[in-house]
């Protein structure tokens, strides 16, 4: 599986460098998921910019992925531009569970407003 992880201080953007999100990547997927999230890796942002293909196995990693997050901090998916990777995710009605920014430059932006709205709710 081929990725790059680009791990800031306040959150971390992995991005798979894959064309297909299938049952031949997914369980690696997952793997990292786990290892990132017991690393402390409190926002992750999962870029698709790449992926042109999702099968049933790469939406469970994406699913266990929000799992992990769900109350620990924030799980986004971005970058699922290609059509077919569009179509799983309004056939799954994924934008009612998850966390969907169009770039991941605009993922950061709401992390960060996210982050000065704690921070603002504390004081």
């Amino acid at each position: 599986m081929k990725f790059t992880l680009d791990k800031q201080e306040k959150h971390s953007v992995f991005k798979l460098e894959e064309e297909n999100l299938n049952s031949l990547i997914a369980p690696n997927l997952k793997s990292e998921f786990v290892f990132l999230r017991n690393e402390g890796v409190q926002n992750l942002i999962f870029d698709l910019t790449d992926v042109k293909y999702v099968d049933s196995s790469g939406l469970s990693a994406i699913l266990t992925a929000n799992r992990l997050w769900k109350d620990y901090g924030s799980f986004i998916l971005t970058g699922g531009h290609h059509p077919s990777v569009k179509k799983l995710i309004e056939i799954s009605r994924l934008e009612t569970i998850l966390n969907i920014i169009p770039t991941p430059t605009e993922s950061i932006d709401y992390l960060m407003m996210l982050d000065i709205e704690k921070t603002l709710r504390e004081e």
